[in-house]
């Protein structure tokens, strides 16, 4: 028989399933809690710490995607103290990282009015845009480390295992393994971590192009010189000697 608890969220007492999360009791409540990281089809971790909520009797802040509901536990998801830690992260995310092409968190920091000049001289990541296949790019100037593209490319859908986080501190990034080219990985090019991505970081090859101001017809042009090259390649015999 499945097991129930009962805790009290923002002074409204809910009944979620035995193993559910606080965001699912939040959610249940009607609670606004925002994520970034989360996404309802990857495993949470709880990375980016957006979805914090208090819990009476606890030290710290509880990232909401992974921590457990409790009987009889009393939460808040919208104190003083989870606001000005949601809105610090934001701050700091906002201060690193390329959000432009992030509609959500670009709400998330006019919901929350953070302060986009309070680390202002913070190190900023800048990256080259990584070109090397013909599906999708890469622009890691504007990815914050969410983790959705590692886990849908792992055990979450694709099973590939193609990309993994690499480095560490502010070097830390996505990678393939060794740093090579996608087309020398295990990647099927199946699009899914392009899916879930929720900044742009990895954007269709066509939309970019398009983006970075080359024509429709140029665009055809070019996919069809690449779908020759490749198909002469593949018919090329091996050469011995």
């Amino acid at each position: 028989m499945n097991k129930n608890v009962t805790l009290t969220i923002d002074g409204k007492r809910t009944t979620v399933p035995e193993g559910a999360t606080l965001l699912d009791a939040a959610v249940q409540c009607g609670a606004d809690v925002p994520t970034i990281c989360y996404h309802e089809h990857c495993t949470s971790y709880g990375l980016c710490r957006l979805c914090v909520v208090e819990v009476e009797g606890q030290r710290v802040l509880a990232a909401a995607c992974v921590a457990k509901a409790q009987a009889d536990m009393t939460v808040s998801t919208a104190s003083e103290r989870v606001i000005r830690a949601r809105r610090t992260i934001l701050e700091m995310l906002d201060s690193a990282v390329d959000l432009s092409e992030a509609p959500e968190i670009e709400d998330q920091l006019n919901d929350y009015k953070a302060d986009r000049e309070r680390f202002s001289e913070g190190w900023e990541r800048e990256c080259e845009v990584v070109d090397d296949n013909p599906m999708f790019i890469r622009d890691y100037s504007q990815c914050i480390l969410c983790w959705r593209c590692v886990q849908v490319c792992a055990d979450d859908a694709q099973y590939a295992f193609a990309i993994n986080f690499s480095g560490r501190g502010h070097e830390t990034s996505i990678s393939t393994f060794y740093d090579q080219q996608l087309t020398l990985s295990t990647c099927v090019f199946c699009g899914q971590c392009v899916g879930v991505c929720p900044t742009g970081a990895l954007k269709p090859k066509r939309e970019w192009l398009l983006e970075t101001g080359h024509e429709q017809d140029e665009i055809i042009k070019l996919t069809q010189a690449k779908r020759r090259k490749k198909k002469r390649r593949q018919e090329r015999p091996y050469q011995t000697g």
